[in-house]
């Protein structure tokens, strides 16, 4: 145990809080403290060996990876912006904007995205002006839509009620703005204000998790204290900012879920998964060969745990879930299997009419502004109710539209176009797509009535206006899936990249999945090889 004090007198802490890492929902709301502080002491539970247990190797831990992030780290637009920005209100927005991007979203989607928005809004009181339509516009294709209302929102009060001035501290961060958790607070203070901070989101999980052989379900909040824990012990004091981002990048670009790329780790030597690793293949080897060399100094297994051998310990892996050999270090972390998405069909009209310029023009409606995709535009959609067949949907879709159209719509006008599928975080979409042209005067049509209307938002637009307004990726796959089918009996609508009804053969059953169209699929050898069927 002294040890353990040692280690915990030479790391800085600060007290648990709720956050981006998921927490029961009993358990009360806490923020996160900037003052020094010590590791918890070591429960019952939990084992002494998933801890750093002198402070040399905290101080070689933070060497290495900070000599290997100074000289690998990639070149990304946030990270210029909070090392060239010398107003700290400013630095602390661009690293705010980037973190809320960055949750859930890969970089190399978010850079476009993030570059554009600071170009548009480059400060606070910009954003704090910005409209929730401009704000919805840009952010669409990014996902999460929610992600950048609250981050307006949060402005709009840093504005209207601090003064403008961003909180200086991870604690007034977390309680002051409506959005930012634990996670994204910490990564502000540590990156824009230098606070001795740790953060942990999913890449630090994995990396922690490996480097100290947690396979307890990382998700847990006895787990997920114990890894903030850790984080707080390790982080440079003298470059907190830095060595929160390079433990990411780490994650990210070595430490990496299924192929780790364990020879090019910088702290593969503080790595226990890693040496588990090495002692298995020694046994391996002098079964085979009858010698070998572990590089591995310590070669700690599992059962070094005090606690494993009982199986009390609730950092170790539950006995239920062994050791697989053929994962290596990607054992770690595990988390407990997801609930997987629940199913869901919508019916979707892609109505059409001619503008008075003679252009195709598209209805777009706008979504309740609560709940999934709130306040974006979408095509006319009406879910898909139980137990009613296709006709039935048909009918029900018709009545839908019949408003918009501002004429008599025959049910076989309405057109099948085929189906779109979107996954959500938990729900997996079933767009079942139609299309339905309309004649006549464009002023018959709800364009010229709207006064009439009762209900949501609408418009009509052009396919570049389409393209720019705030849809969601889901609407851009059922557009694409209309381009990609075919009216039949109808000209190719003028705005279309593509002529409508060009491929005849995927009019009537066209599946779209993933961005909305997929190349053919190559054939493999075995194929070629195959005996023709009924030879």
């Amino acid at each position: 145990m002294s040890k353990l004090r040692a280690a915990a007198r030479s790391g800085r802490g600060l007290q648990q809080g709720a956050g981006d890492v998921r927490k029961s929902p009993r358990r009360r709301r806490e923020t996160v403290s900037s003052h020094k502080g010590v590791l918890p002491p070591v429960s019952a539970q939990q084992s002494a060996y998933h801890l750093f247990s002198h402070p040399a190797e905290i101080e070689a831990f933070r060497k290495n990876l900070l000599a290997w992030y100074d000289k690998c780290k990639r070149d990304l637009p946030w990270r210029k912006l909070a090392a060239s920005e010398s107003d700290t209100n400013r630095r602390a927005y661009a690293v705010w904007v980037s973190e809320i991007m960055l949750q859930q979203t890969q970089v190399a989607t978010v850079i476009d995205y993030y570059n554009r928005w600071m170009q548009k809004w480059p400060t606070l009181q910009a954003l704090a002006r910005a409209s929730l339509e401009d704000v919805n516009e840009l952010w669409a294709g990014l996902g999460y839509y929610s992600r950048g209302k609250r981050l307006q929102e949060a402005a709009q009060k840093v504005v209207s009620e601090l003064a403008g001035q961003m909180p200086g501290t991870a604690e007034e961060l977390q309680t002051l703005l409506p959005g930012v958790g634990r996670y994204t607070a910490g990564a502000i203070a540590s990156i824009s204000y230098g606070q001795a901070t740790g953060v942990v989101d999913g890449n630090v999980i994995r990396v922690l998790c490996r480097v100290r052989c947690i396979g307890a379900d990382s998700s847990s909040p006895a787990v997920a204290d114990r890894l903030w824990d850790l984080a707080h012990a390790l982080v440079d004091p003298a470059r907190p900012g830095d060595f929160n981002q390079a433990m990411m990048e780490l994650g990210a670009t070595v430490c990496t879920p299924r192929v780790p790329l364990c020879l090019e780790c910088p702290v593969k030597q503080h790595c226990r998964a890693r040496c588990r690793v090495e002692k298995e293949l020694e046994f391996a080897s002098k079964r085979l060969l009858g010698k070998a060399a572990s590089s591995c100094s310590q070669a700690p297994d599992i059962e070094e745990c005090a606690a494993a051998a009982t199986g009390s310990c609730s950092l170790c892996p539950p006995a239920t879930e062994p050791w697989d050999s053929r994962l290596g270090v990607a054992n770690f972390p595990r988390r407990a299997a997801k609930k997987p998405p629940r199913a869901e069909r919508t019916a979707t009209c892609v109505l059409e009419r001619r503008g008075h310029r003679g252009e195709p023009e598209y209805l777009i409606v706008q979504r309740p502004n609560s709940g999934l995709l709130a306040g974006l535009w979408e095509f006319p959609s009406l879910p898909w109710g139980p137990g009613l067949t296709e006709k039935q949907q048909r009918e029900a879709l018709l009545g839908h539209v019949q408003a918009w159209a501002g004429e008599a719509v025959a049910g076989g006008r309405l057109r099948h176009i085929g189906e779109v599928g979107h996954v959500f975080s938990h729900i997996h979409q079933t767009y079942v797509v139609y299309s339905l042209l309309l004649g006549g005067d464009p002023e018959a049509a709800a364009g010229g009535r709207a006064e009439e209307l009762q209900g949501p938002a609408f418009r009509w637009v052009t396919q570049a206006e389409f393209q720019q307004s705030a849809v969601s990726t889901a609407m851009k796959k059922v557009w694409k899936a209309c381009e990609r089918g075919s009216c039949e009996g109808r000209g190719p609508g003028k705005g279309c990249k593509r002529k409508w009804g060009a491929d005849p053969l995927r009019a009537s059953q066209l599946k779209v999945e993933a961005e909305g169209s997929l190349p053919p699929r190559q054939l493999s050898l075995d194929a070629f090889l195959k005996a023709p069927a009924g030879e």
